[in-house]
């Protein structure tokens, strides 16, 4: 925030260089230090390599970037590899907190070249939206001195700087902040494979003993998703060491994640309630995401943005223009017959 005697302390949460380093020093942080340690994502990473050392090269600031999809998948991480890559301090705060008084103070404490984070940036408020695209554009920004009818503006001139935008509704975002952004990356659901290396190098940071089995076992279960693959890695660990001899094997794996509720799909209790009551209550759709919310007792956006890409990506739920359907496979998992083709219900789809 700024005020007529200069600016303020900036609420958002600066990481330098130097301790962004340091971080790799720390045995028990599981996030990639460097390009080349993170797994998954092969074609964006690479990418993201030539965008990071044409800018290097040019010895320009990197273009602004905007990072999109599930929660969990790393793109918090991606932000702060790329900050470590050019070798600047990384600003980090997220939509919802950023205020119109707020922003002067984050963009003024910005140095040449310095990387600004906004994660959930379509939670942006429209007034804080319009402030950041001369920002974005020309670098500069107006602060308003003063109200009423002494108020006047001052431009201030900002250095070059990135503003790294994460979001896990794209289509949140309106078309002309969308269309600031120099490069649109799209983070994937992780294959089993990815996970797998994933849960092994986690393993081996953590010191815990895994076999070959087991971290394939906590993989196949995590929902294509790393984060879930490390806390489900965590808890199956207390499962080894207090019922098991301490080695994560493929026995203990079964034995922790089905304790914990969590099936052969890497589903839990919530998602089978999601689809059991899609087909036992609404007959497998259509239905709205509102409807089954209120029948389930949860938020609709909860079930959008948590539990619906998933489902979708595996085939057990579709999106039409009248609801959410269940799909054939989602009958087999409920070991429920599904309903003859034209009745009532999804079997239109089929």
């Amino acid at each position: 925030m700024m005020s007529e005697s200069g600016p303020e302390v900036s609420p958002a949460r600066v990481v330098s260089a130097q301790s962004l380093a340091g971080e790799a020093n720390q045995e028990l942080s599981l996030r990639p230090k460097l390009f080349d340690e993170l797994i998954g994502q092969h074609e964006l990473v690479a990418n993201l390599k030539v965008f990071v050392r044409a800018a290097k090269d040019r010895k320009e600031s990197l273009d602004h970037l905007l990072l999109c999809g599930p929660p969990g998948l790393g793109k918090t991480t991606l932000a702060h590899l790329i900050t470590r890559e050019l070798g600047v301090e990384l600003h980090v705060t997220s939509g919802p907190a950023i205020e119109r008084k707020d922003l002067a103070g984050i963009l003024s404490h910005l140095n040449e070249g310095d990387v600004l984070f906004i994660d959930e940036i379509h939670r942006l408020s429209p007034v804080v939206e319009e402030i950041l695209y001369p920002a974005m554009e020309d670098f500069k920004f107006d602060l308003v001195l003063g109200g009423g009818p002494h108020a006047r503006t001052l431009e201030m001139k900002l250095p070059r700087f990135t503003l790294i935008g994460a979001t896990t509704r794209t289509g949140l975002m309106t078309g002309p902040m969308r269309d600031r952004f120099g490069f649109i990356g799209r983070l994937q659901f992780y294959s089993d494979a990815d996970l797998e290396l994933v849960v092994t190098r986690s393993a081996g940071i953590l010191g815990i003993k895994c076999t070959a089995e087991g971290a394939k076992e906590v993989a196949c279960r995590s929902r294509g998703t790393p984060r879930i693959a490390n806390r489900l890695l965590r808890r199956v660990r207390d499962f080894a060491e207090v019922e098991g001899q301490g080695v994560i094997d493929l026995a203990i794996a079964k034995h922790a994640l089905t304790r914990l509720g969590i099936d052969a799909n890497g589903f839990d209790e919530m998602d089978r309630r999601f689809l059991s009551t899609l087909v036992e209550k609404f007959n497998g759709g259509p239905v709205g995401v509102e409807t089954i919310g209120a029948a389930m007792s949860e938020e609709a956006d909860t079930l959008e943005q948590v539990y619906e890409p998933y489902l979708i990506q595996e085939g057990f739920l579709a999106r039409t223009p009248r609801g959410r359907v269940a799909t054939l496979r989602a009958y087999e998992l409920l070991g429920i017959t599904p309903p003859p083709q034209g009745s009532s219900g999804q079997g239109a789809l089929f």
